[in-house]
């Protein structure tokens, strides 16, 4: 799954557009190394957003195409 679409799909970021900006202003890194929006996303990547002063890492737990509201916090944990 592409990474922009992941970062919407866990409600990470909350629209695909954010996300894809964020990726192309370099925002956006997956192990390590700054990821455009066509990346694709595997269990077990460890994903870093810096947004102003904010950073936040998770890891990857699962890629799925549609997931309920409730269960989205499930496809990833704060590393």
């Amino acid at each position: 799954m592409r990474l922009d679409k992941y970062l919407k799909v866990s409600r990470i970021i909350k629209r695909r557009t954010v996300a894809n900006e964020a990726c192309d202003a370099g925002r956006v890194s997956v192990n390590g190394k700054v990821a455009r929006a066509s990346l694709d996303v595997k269990v077990g990547d460890v994903i870093e957003i810096s947004f102003g002063n904010n950073t936040t890492r998770v890891e990857v737990l699962s890629v799925k195409e549609t997931v309920k509201k409730d269960d989205a916090s499930l496809m990833y944990k704060s590393v």
